[in-house]
């Protein structure tokens, strides 16, 4: 802006070119009509390194810039970055903004207050997006003093300091080790170029011949390009009488830099990035990087690209990241200048010991820390790809005040089997779940139902039990129909009740002697046998094993009588009672252990316990016999806290998931149970009444054939029997004639 209020008004037809590696669409609203700006949006390159922060996963980054005197808005880089930040699924978690070098006194000594106050924050993952040379330069070098090219840091460039790399002296690139830069990419095959880089490096060698590099930029082939445009503009206006500005934005040339062709004043082709990486004296290249392919290994696969979004596998491997690392930073710190190792809180009075127990070794005179949650959690840090240390602080608060407390800062995270609810995402993240939970409402089961005087009747359903009387019945008749006139022994009603009730236990000893009687009797026989063994499976079943049925069937039986419940305390519990379930408050009463559940069951203080499901297995498998759960509402599970925006969260919540995939947290709590009394938590076994269902296809066919023999037996019965019923119909019609 100043730049521009020192131009004379008068000067307002003279075309004003700017060489300036990005453009801004803000120029617009300059009172220059004839400023062209030989330069590419800048929302281009912040596409570019936005990309960048997305192929590797990074959420958070630092901006840098500097101030200068031309027409780009910082406020505006700063937006534009933030949004292409956005659709990565990143966001700038603080800026840094220099005031021009010109204009300070004492660069080196802002530069290194600045740089300090960087140190101490957690983020690594700087961003240079505006800067002069002599500040990139100034700035590498105080950040290299300091320790900030070491391992861990990560430096990204854009094209106004990349386009340089190749005239900075191996001085300058010594401090940059490890730097990505996206710089603008142009043709170094043409015969043009490859002219023009002669006569340059010829000339430039004569004039500064204590410099290292004197290979043309992206700058240097501007300025030539703006040459030619300029005088084939003039000749063109010598023509057509129109001015030499609109010549210029009408110009179509194919010149050393690229496609020069204008739109809103700016260049109109997009530009093609080549992300480089600052190695040695030089740089290398990474990869190339354009708005509509995204990233591609070279320049004829990028040319050559159809679809957009190319994979950028090629970088992952082959960066050589500051401090010599050769894998992928994680971005972020804990803690870097003050020397200590991350503080863990953890709840120091758990309901359930065997997730979390603190306890204090008075001959050690430490306090120790133990249960499924602490070995799970120490399972996972070995898993992160770098080491962490840390050390377990006891927290005697509720487990809403110790999340609260990572919120604040005081603790740097919560370990233990903190519930995963949604109020409680107000102040902190949590990493991914590592044991499923709800909450289960645990009550004592009814009496032992084996005592009952008719509990053999539950074996069979009422529907069971008719269809087998029916059935049965129905055979026996078929049998003393077809049996009846030529066995003896069968023709009375009461000897065919009898054989009805013997055959149930094939203890019958009247003979079956016509061998459609026996093709009736033998499936039903076979459907008796199968029918036998269910009932004495069913009834052995609910005789031998508990069924577990719970005293309270529900919720609102509990609020419907007015009953006394009990939950543990400094849990979430205690209000969700009450706001959610609409409990009386005077009816819940709160323990500090799930340990304590049984002297309350044994004393009728409380009639049902609500706790979390982990919790309920664990009081399950501890006390064997006499109690059973219901849980009703499944929750987020059981996590750790860590402070809103931690980088630790996300690496947390994978190597919570690499430890849950190979087994090792499954192994953990087997272990948990194998120290509990029953070794595992008690199911709730259903021993549900056997209905018809399962024997309708036997009794279908019994009763195919049992109708297929009636039948039968009533045609011969008929036949055998025809001459006395025409001989009776015979006199019958007589005595009516009579």
């Amino acid at each position: 802006a100043t730049l521009f209020h020192s131009i004379d008004e008068n000067s307002n037809d003279v075309p004003i070119i700017s060489l300036a590696s990005t453009a801004s669409p803000e120029t617009t609203s300059i009172p220059l009509p004839d400023f062209i700006q030989m330069g590419h949006d800048v929302t281009l390159h912040m596409h570019c390194i936005a990309s960048i922060i997305h192929q590797f996963h990074w959420r958070k980054v630092t901006p840098i810039y500097e101030h200068n005197n031309f027409y780009t808005s910082h406020s505006q880089i700063l937006t534009t970055l933030s949004y292409s930040l956005r659709l990565v699924n990143a966001e700038i978690d603080h800026h840094v903004a220099f005031p021009s070098i010109s204009s300070l006194s004492n660069p080196i000594e802002s530069i290194e207050q600045e740089l300090t106050r960087l140190k101490n924050k957690s983020n690594r993952v700087f961003l240079l997006v505006q800067s002069s040379l002599e500040f990139a330069t100034l700035l590498f070098e105080k950040a290299k003093k300091m320790g900030m090219m070491e391992k861990g840091s990560v430096w990204i460039i854009t094209d106004d300091v990349a386009t340089h790399l190749d005239s900075l002296d191996s001085s300058v690139t010594f401090n940059m080790q490890g730097v990505i830069g996206c710089k603008t990419n142009f043709m170094e095959t043409s015969q043009t170029f490859k002219r023009f880089k002669f006569m340059f490096r010829k000339r430039f060698g004569l004039e500064y011949p204590q410099e290292e590099n004197s290979k043309p930029s992206i700058f240097a082939l501007r300025a030539y390009d703006v040459v030619w445009i300029i005088a084939d503009a003039l000749k063109k206006t010598q023509r057509n009488k129109i001015s030499l500005s609109e010549n210029i934005l009408h110009s179509n040339h194919e010149g050393l830099s690229g496609k020069i062709r204008f739109k809103d004043r700016m260049l109109l082709d997009p530009p093609t990035f080549k992300v480089v990486n600052v190695v040695g004296k030089g740089y290398k290249e990474l990869a190339y990087w354009s708005l509509g392919f995204g990233f591609s290994e070279n320049l004829v696969e990028h040319k050559n690209a159809t679809t957009c979004g190319g994979s950028a596998r090629v970088l992952l491997g082959s960066v050589d990241w500051p401090g010599g690392l050769k894998t992928v930073p994680k971005g972020w710190v804990y803690n870097s200048t003050k020397g200590r190792p991350l503080k863990i809180g953890v709840p120091a009075i758990d309901p359930c010991p065997q997730f979390v127990n603190v306890s204090h070794d008075k001959r050690l005179n430490e306090t120790q820390f133990t249960g499924f949650s602490i070995n799970v959690f120490e399972s996972v840090v070995k898993r992160l790809p770098y080491p962490l240390p840390f050390v377990f602080v006891p927290f005697y608060g509720s487990y809403d005040q110790i999340v609260e407390q990572v919120s604040s800062k005081y603790l740097d995270a919560a370990v233990g089997d903190i519930q995963v609810v949604e109020h409680r995402y107000a102040f902190a993240e949590f990493s991914h779940p590592y044991v499923e939970s709800g909450i289960a409402m645990v009550v004592k089961v009814k009496p032992n139902r084996s005592k009952e005087t008719w509990m053999f009747m539950d074996a069979f359903t009422k529907e069971m039990w008719l269809l087998m009387g029916i059935m049965h019945l129905f055979i026996a008749f078929v049998i003393w129909f077809i049996e009846g006139q030529s066995n003896s022994e069968l023709q009375s009603f009461g000897a065919i009740l009898w054989f009805s009730v013997t055959i149930l236990f094939f203890a019958h000893r009247e003979p079956v002697k016509t061998n459609l009687a026996r093709l009736v009797l033998a499936p039903w026989l076979f459907a008796i046998l199968i029918v036998t063994q269910s009932f004495t499976a069913s009834l052995s079943s609910m005789m031998t094993v508990s069924h577990l049925e719970p005293s309270v069937p529900d919720i609102q039986t509990l609020l419907r009588t007015n009953a006394i419940i009990g939950c543990n305390k400094n849990t979430f519990l205690v209000q969700y009672l009450v706001d959610e379930l609409k409990f009386q408050p005077q009816n819940i009463k709160v323990f500090d252990s799930i340990h304590d559940f049984p002297r309350a069951f044994e004393n009728k203080e409380i009639v049902a316990s609500f706790t979390i499901s982990p919790h309920a297995d664990v009081f399950l498998a501890t006390y064997c016999k006499g109690y059973t759960k219901a849980t009703f509402l499944k929750l987020g599970g059981l996590g750790f806290a860590f402070p809103k925006g931690s980088g630790l969260a996300i690496d947390m919540s994978r190597a919570t998931l690499r430890a849950i995939e190979s087994g090792e947290v499954k192994k953990l709590e087997e272990n948990m149970w194998s120290n509990t009394n029953c070794g595992s938590t008690n199911s709730k076994i259903q021993n549900e009444q056997l209905g018809p269902q399962p024997f309708f296809g036997l009794f279908g066919i019994c009763g195919a054939i049992a109708l297929f023999g009636l039948l039968a037996a009533i045609i011969h019965f008929v036949k055998r029997n025809a001459e006395t019923f025409v001989t009776f119909i015979s006199l019958l019609h007589l005595q009516r004639g009579l």
